[in-house]
């Protein structure tokens, strides 16, 4: 196809009408942008494009190749305008999928990705030109906002002409934001939420240009939104806070832990465990409470990805250090306060899905069928979390010269290792309470006070106990308390039911073995209870009986001759046929 627009005299024919974001947002949504999936969404706009060529028969050729121009002249079907739309989203995909790749575009990579978006701005143009002439004043507008969010898109990503970039961001944004005051509901849902989307490539343009104060780490918490607008923005945001690490890793000289100080001489150690400070922030700082859970592991798998990356650069620095024993030791020193750090981040991420397992502990199953977490969940949990306590306290406790800071992290570390025993034998006391062994369950819950016990003591010697952990002790003190008493009092009732439960299945019992048993469920349609047992409980569902019981069949009577043997019959020698002998002497 070539961009042919010609100028004819306006018709009479009525105007065409598209809803360009409205389209735009469901066939992204429903084919692979939900998820960034831009393969899936290109190879869709190419098998759309394909049945709407077939069903205009606007096809170019099968044996020999013949270009067709769309231009104003052509437009008599709504579906020529789709196929301009369809084609912008094709190359645009296309660029997106080329800059999604794991390490990023190469240089002739690069090269194509600019290709396919100087395409997208191309036939974005011819779109917005035709339906100014065919479309009516709604489409429009939308179609001339699309092909402004195009040609910004264009210069983002050349990372220059950052004042065409943002007047074009500029002209897109005032477009939706008249068009999010009118229509219905979903129309100017749709419109705010490309407004949100442009707001932060808007920010970055004037940040580009010197007209805002905003600095890169401000633009951050920008990134975390979501939306397939933003994805070139997230890319270059990377490569700022890229920038803007290694300007500030050239400070940092060396790292502080417990009152040691090691010297950091590598450049790529100092940005990972920059890197991993600054995330250490989202979860630690005064914002964490507003992030969800799932923001938060996803936080923690990039800061253990940065402190490995930290701890390989030292090990190949090791490597490489020779027979330099005062180096070996900065280095030796400086791996093991990062595995240090990184095993306090580990109990951090393991005591967040502790938390989340216990929310789910009382929930019953909802519609989207969330899983329930067993007590077993969290005693493997606190499994875990006592690894990682004595491994941290291995490894603080293993060198020679111990400061007081070293001594009070041990002791802490001794804390935290009594709470997680109390914890954990709190959960498998409540796992055999569930099973109905009460005297182990007894046993357990006793011997889990004793620990919280133990813990609390030992938190009045120290100074600088937690007071989170110290209330949560106190409260599991009384769980302990409270689940004693009652599994003690209804082991007693159990204990004095069982005769009477002996009793009532003695005089149930019948010699012709047919036990009395509930009815099944096709046996009580009429009655309002429920034929599935508690998930808790192992009885099983009295659904139907499987198999079915053996029943009588009738069958064809035998009948029985029995004159047969009380008849003379006559002889019948006269008639048989004689033999004739052959020998003489017979």
């Amino acid at each position: 196809m070539d961009i042919d627009v010609e100028k004819s005299d306006v018709s009479d024919q009525p105007k065409f009408s598209i809803n360009v974001l409205q389209l735009l947002k469901s066939a992204q949504m429903q084919h692979g942008l939900r998820h960034g999936d831009y393969t899936r969404y290109r190879r869709y706009c190419t098998a759309r494009l394909r049945r709407l060529y077939k069903s205009l028969k606007f096809t170019h050729g099968r044996s020999k190749y013949s270009r067709k121009v769309i231009s104003e002249s052509t437009v008599t079907d709504v579906r020529f305008l789709h196929i301009l739309l369809y084609t912008t989203e094709r190359a645009w995909s296309h660029a997106m999928e080329k800059r999604q790749l794991p390490d990023g575009p190469n240089g002739r990579q690069r090269i194509y990705l600019i290709g396919r978006l100087r395409k997208a701005v191309k036939w974005a143009t011819l779109f917005a030109q035709l339906c100014s002439i065919k479309g009516d004043s709604r489409t429009s507008l939308e179609a001339e906002a699309y092909a402004s969010y195009m040609k910004g898109n264009l210069l983002f990503e050349q990372d220059q002409n950052w004042d065409m970039a943002l007047r074009n961001f500029k002209s897109a944004r005032a477009v939706y934001e008249e068009l999010g005051k009118y229509g219905d509901l979903e129309n100017q849902l749709l419109c705010r939420e490309r407004v949100e989307e442009l707001e932060p490539s808007i920010k970055y343009c004037l940040h580009k240009i010197g007209h805002s104060n905003l600095k890169a780490s401000e633009l951050l918490p920008i990134g975390e939104m979501e939306g397939p607008a933003l994805d070139l923005f997230k890319s270059k945001l990377e490569a700022v806070m890229a920038e803007a690490r290694s300007q500030q890793a050239a400070s940092m000289t060396e790292f502080n832990w417990l009152g040691h100080r090691f010297p950091i001489s590598n450049p790529k150690t100092r940005v990972s465990i920059l890197k991993a400070q600054e995330l250490e922030k989202d979860v630690q700082g005064p914002n964490a409470d507003s992030l969800s859970a799932e923001k938060k592991l996803a936080v923690f798998d990039k800061i253990f990805s940065a402190y490995h990356d930290a701890r390989s650069s030292i090990r190949n620095d090791l490597v490489t250090a020779g027979s330099a024993e005062n180096v070996k030791d900065d280095l030796n020193g400086l791996d093991k306060a990062v595995s240090a750090v990184l095993g306090q981040r580990t109990i951090e991420r393991n005591q967040l899905l502790v938390s989340i397992a216990k929310s789910k502990l009382s929930k019953n199953r909802d519609d989207k069928n969330e899983k329930v977490t067993k007590p077993e969940e969290l005693v493997r949990l606190y499994d875990l979390l006592l690894q990682n306590v004595a491994d941290l306290s291995d490894l603080v406790t293993s060198g020679r010269d111990r400061k007081e800071e070293e001594v009070a992290f041990a002791e802490e570390c001794t804390l935290k290792s009594l709470a997680f025993r109390a914890e954990r034998c709190f959960y498998l006391a409540k796992s055999y309470s569930l099973a109905g062994k009460r005297a182990e369950a007894y046993a357990l819950y006793s011997r889990a006070l004793s620990v919280v016990e133990n813990a609390l003591q030992k938190s009045q010697s120290m100074e600088n106990s937690e007071q989170e952990m110290i209330a949560e002790l106190k409260t599991l003190q009384q769980q302990c308390r409270s689940n004693i008493c009652i599994e003690h009092a209804t082991g007693i009732l159990e204990d004095q039911k069982i005769p009477e439960q002996l009793s009532k299945k003695i005089s149930n019992m019948s010699l012709t073995g047919a036990d009395k048993k509930d009815k099944f469920l096709a046996e009580k349609l009429d009655v309002y209870e429920p034929a599935i047992g508690d998930s808790n409980t192992k009885v099983p569902p009295r659904i139907e009986a499987f198999p079915p019981a053996s029943q009588a069949v009738p069958r064809n009577p035998i009948v029985l001759d029995l004159a047969y043997n009380m008849i003379e019959f006559p002889s019948l020698d006269n008639r048989m046929k004689k033999t004739r002998s052959y020998w003489p002497w017979r």
